[in-house]
């Protein structure tokens, strides 16, 4: 048995459509505006890259999704149930999704996030990403309203296991 197989240790597998009771009820607890089934079902059909992360006993942690793309991977959600934060899960699943694109040959990845979101803007900025631009008017808000999206970026150039 491998260390992430251990008792009480999590590990990753893909997600599934399935799976999308739990990560809906997920994400309505974690976001004002969720995603919703209709999305994460066209983003299991195109083939993007979901992972739910599971305790030993199979319960859901959280999960990700991101989108290939040429030379590049974009993460679209990473997700931790509010009970899990702020105990390295986000982190664990950040270095898989970076191992991956290392092993694809991508040389950037991507993503977008709430400007207001200090702790991830703040989580993405340790793992090595940095601010690449403003998406004006990204995210629906409360009312009628709308937030404004910081564009991160993390360059792979391979050199980047320092992070592990």
């Amino acid at each position: 048995m491998n260390a992430l197989m251990q008792p009480g240790a999590a590990w990753q597998r893909p997600m599934r459509v399935a799976d999308l009771d739990t990560v809906l009820a997920i994400e309505a607890q974690c976001y004002s505006h969720p995603w919703t089934r209709g999305n994460f079902v066209d983003s299991l059909a195109a083939g993007y890259w979901a992972e739910l992360r599971l305790d030993a006993a199979g319960q859901c942690l959280g999960y990700f999704v991101a989108m290939p793309g040429v030379d590049e991977m974009h993460l679209l959600n990473l997700t931790v149930t509010p009970h899990h934060q702020r105990q390295g899960h986000a982190w664990a699943m950040l270095l898989d999704l970076r191992e991956r694109a290392l092993q694809r040959g991508d040389r950037q990845l991507w993503l977008e996030v709430r400007q207001s979101n200090q702790v991830a803007r703040a989580l993405y900025g340790r793992f090595g990403f940095t601010d690449a631009g403003v998406r004006r008017s990204y995210y629906p808000a409360a009312g009628a309203r709308r937030e404004d999206a910081v564009v991160m970026s993390l360059v792979l150039d391979g050199g980047a296991d320092a992070l592990d």
